[in-house]
């Protein structure tokens, strides 16, 4: 079962890899704009008053604006660190963007070692991923880090997506966390 789990998910992957590498350039930069000017209008990002936000690699959608944002509107920013066993993701304070530098796999992350925020107080957590599906299904990139750090978030755990990564249903496992809702550039679905 797991085996076929996994294939699943790998097929998977391939296929919205292969949709993302589709997107020009000016459509990955009008569609992260539209993504972030979205979230600023939520209840659910005015009403945030301590996030967990991620940095994007190259084919996620740069929500570096909304880092930005978030510390300008004064609310407390967190970015997810790998810890130094590397199993796992904390919640590490950031200040500012120069706070930020390359982790192990070339994601920034927080460049500090700080108290990690308490996962439990986080109100609203923006996820990225590979797929997602209207049920909260999300296909990451296979390591499981994401998941380990939503089984102790309480608040809002919210995908980020171009509309070419949502898929009718994402294989989960019983380890995959499901998100609340998923923000895309033409959509606000609640799961």
């Amino acid at each position: 079962m797991t085996e076929s789990l996994d294939n699943n998910k790998t097929s998977l992957r391939q296929q919205v890899r292969a949709r993302l590498r589709a997107l020009s350039v000016e459509q990955h930069r009008t569609d992260s704009h539209w993504i972030c000017e979205r979230l600023f209008k939520l209840p659910a990002w005015k009403q945030a008053k301590i996030v967990l936000l991620f940095a994007p690699l190259k084919d996620e959608p740069d929500i570096l604006p909304v880092i930005s944002a978030a510390l300008k509107e004064g609310k407390e920013v967190s970015l997810p660190k790998l810890d130094p066993a590397g199993f796992s993701y904390h919640a590490s304070p950031i200040k500012s963007l120069e706070d930020l530098s390359p982790g192990k796999f070339g994601i920034l992350e927080p460049r500090h070692t700080s108290a990690a925020m308490a996962l439990n107080r986080l109100d609203l957590v923006l996820v990225p991923g590979v797929a997602f599906d209207p049920r909260g299904g999300r296909l990451g990139r296979g390591k499981g880090y994401y998941d380990r750090l939503l089984a102790a978030v309480n608040g809002l755990n919210c995908g980020v997506a171009f509309d070419e990564q949502i898929v009718d249903a994402v294989p989960v496992g019983p380890m995959d966390v499901r998100l609340n809702c998923i923000l895309t550039p033409t959509r606000w679905i609640e799961t």
